[in-house]
């Protein structure tokens, strides 16, 4: 059996306001659609059609690195018109999966329990969902023995058809053959002048096909997004469930509503994470990690027993063990603390590799640097490692001691042991184990008077 995935994305999600495609609308720090592909990558699909069609170029452009075969529907005459235009790519013995672009947190699970129901039997299964306010949903009609016999969509359902709570998720699963077949015997005689991919349901019926049916367990998994409020919605929902997921891990959330996750996060036992933290990317946390609130991390690696203090930003960073870090930290791509390091409020690092024991703990920005072990860096301390036209490095070696307010013009090294006076601007080579500093000379101007404002006239 080879199995292919349409994933329907064409329409223009005229109440999203946006001129931005609403599959491209974002969940969780990624596109709505890249989540509905990621879904159908675990499925080991043989292959993604992806039906466009609104700003088609700016859709197939987004997701050009998504590894899927894009399909054009010039013109959005409904769902069932969108997967006729995928026939052409069907085998007869393929099975299709259809997804939706707008319906992006459905799982693995589900999808697959979906597809287990399909046999030469059974060429077609549902999922569906109860809702206790089915309103703007197709309905499930059964007859008397509880078998399914069609959909109704809610502008074409009677009083009583809209009664039944079981609805229509849009997902559903078919033989390549028949639903070819179905297909081709679409009509567009209803309220909407559609073609209707529900209408499949009846005429499988018809050829005397039980249609099987499934749920998920979650009803967030088959919530589609039509605007600015159910995405909002749904993106609360999601964290919430990631949320859960840290804390069954272990993890102690000081309040899991106000946490957000924006890619993959591996933690360690007993690991804290304060209110309004941010993850992005790949993020590890190893054992004893606390995270203090409103901090932003992305592609991150923690060592154990590692604190970030509040109002830090940490971006493709490494960290050590025992290391502290904040609060109001910045740490840019390419810096890499050993154990112990301590990096305090309101510095900045980037490119930087800081050996065990050493500290910046003040104002200051370290920039394309390598600093040895058990060094101090005072108050103010500046890298001055571009040109202006070019980066250059600073080396530092082990137990040097740099006073505050002190500018390090790279090129330039430090020698171990040495010590930097205060004020400082070194622009040469500084030698191991002496005192260096450069500094002008004090005077007093006796008998100076400030100057005082002029009288207004």
């Amino acid at each position: 059996m080879s199995l292919k995935v349409v994933i329907l994305a064409a329409g223009k999600g005229t109440r999203m306001r946006s001129s931005l495609p609403k599959v491209l609308q974002p969940l969780a720090g990624k596109p709505l659609l890249q989540h509905v592909i990621e879904r159908a990558k675990n499925l080991a699909a043989n292959q993604i059609l992806t039906v466009v069609g609104h700003q088609s170029h700016l859709v197939e452009e987004v997701m050009s690195d998504q590894g899927v075969d894009f399909v054009l529907q010039a013109e959005q005459l409904g769902t069932g018109h969108a997967v006729q235009q995928v026939i052409p790519y069907i085998q007869d013995d393929d099975t299709l999966l259809v997804l939706y672009g707008d319906v992006p947190l459905t799982t693995s699970a589900t999808l697959k329990d979906l597809l287990s129901l399909i046999d030469h039997q059974h060429p077609l299964a549902l999922l569906t969902l109860n809702l206790t306010n089915p309103t703007g949903y197709g309905r499930i009609l059964r007859d008397q023995h509880h078998q399914v016999t069609a959909i109704v969509e809610q502008k074409d359902a009677s009083p009583a058809q809209l009664q039944v709570t079981e609805v229509n998720t849009g997902i559903l699963a078919a033989n390549g053959a028949k639903i070819k077949h179905w297909l081709t015997q679409l009509q567009s005689n209803n309220a909407q002048g559609e073609y209707y991919l529900t209408d499949i349901i009846a005429l499988a019926v018809a050829d005397g096909f039980a249609v099987q049916t499934t749920q998920p367990l979650m009803e967030m998994e088959v919530l589609g997004v039509n605007d600015k409020i159910q995405l909002a919605n749904l993106e609360r929902q999601y964290q919430y469930s990631l949320a859960k997921e840290l804390m069954l891990q272990g993890a102690t959330l000081i309040d899991p509503s106000r946490i957000d996750i924006r890619g993959q996060v591996r933690i360690g036992q007993d690991v804290e994470i304060d209110a309004n933290v941010v993850f992005e990317g790949n993020v590890h946390l190893g054992h004893r990690v606390r995270i203090g609130a409103n901090c932003i991390l992305k592609d991150v690696n923690l060592g154990d027993d590692t604190i970030i203090h509040p109002f830090s930003h940490l971006d493709g960073v490494t960290l050590g063990k025992h290391v502290s870090v904040g609060p109001y930290a910045r740490l840019r791509p390419g810096t890499e603390l050993a154990d112990e390091v301590r990096i305090g409020n309101f510095v900045e690092t980037k490119q930087a590799r800081i050996a065990r024991g050493s500290k910046v703990n003040h104002l200051s920005y370290i920039g394309d640097t390598v600093m040895g072990e058990e060094c101090n860096i005072g108050a103010g301390t500046i890298t001055c490692n571009y040109d202006g036209a070019n980066k250059h490095q600073t080396l530092i070696g082990d137990r040097v001691f740099v006073g505050s307010d002190t500018q390090l013009v790279a090129p330039v090294t430090i020698g171990d042991d040495a010590t930097i006076g205060a004020g400082s601007t070194i622009t040469k080579p500084v030698v191991a184990s002496e005192l260096t500093l450069s500094r002008s000379k004090q005077v007093t101007i006796k008998g100076w008077q400030k100057p005082t404002k002029k009288a207004k006239s």
